[in-house]
């Protein structure tokens, strides 16, 4: 069967050790994350949203999704690759140290791909870079030839395309307090 990768998102409980035993199913059954990006998404609930991109068969694919929907601080888990058109960026800073000539190459690369110089010495760049591994993986191809070249990467964040929500996230407003002012009166 043909190898496949897939971009999974899992919503889950924002709590001490939930990461733990999501990476812990991953080891413990020998498959690989590619990526893995992890971050609250609603303090009010207290819940975290993790991507992770994974590679397997269908039917690894298929035991993985299953394995993290029983999992007990998991509240919901999809399949973006099969679900439908999703998004998915990633952030690079890559620092190059060259100097003359391929300094200006490095300059140009940058503007080509729309990176941002954060960080300038006379014999470096810091540039930032968003976009689909694909790109990213480019830059740092290009900027290497131009130099020693090392790079901090986020890892694949993804959202589905379109106005359906896979993930809601209930929010509720807190209830009002009542100030001692207006609790006393009408107790009349």
């Amino acid at each position: 069967m043909p190898i496949e990768r897939h971009t999974i998102a899992v919503l889950v409980a924002n709590e001490p050790g939930v990461l733990a035993r999501v990476i812990g199913l991953f080891s413990g059954r020998g498959y690989n994350i590619e990526s893995l990006t992890v971050s609250e998404v609603d303090e009010v609930n207290a819940r975290s949203r993790i991507t992770i991109v994974t590679s397997g068969t269908p039917m690894v694919i298929e035991q993985i999704k299953a394995q993290l929907s029983r999992l007990v601080p998991v509240y919901d888990v999809h399949d973006l690759t099969l679900e439908g058109p999703h998004v998915s960026r990633e952030l690079a800073l890559v620092k190059i140290r060259n100097v003359g000539e391929q300094r200006i190459e490095a300059l140009r690369i940058a503007d080509t791909f729309r990176a941002r110089a954060i960080d300038s010495t006379l014999e470096s760049f810091v540039f930032e870079l968003t976009g689909d591994t694909g790109k990213l993986d480019a830059f740092v191809d290009l900027m290497a030839a131009l130099g020693d070249v090392e790079v901090s990467r986020t890892g694949v964040v993804a959202i589905a395309r379109g106005s359906d929500l896979q993930m809601p996230l209930v929010r509720k407003k807190p209830a009002r307090r009542k100030s001692k002012a207006s609790a006393g009166a009408g107790d009349d």
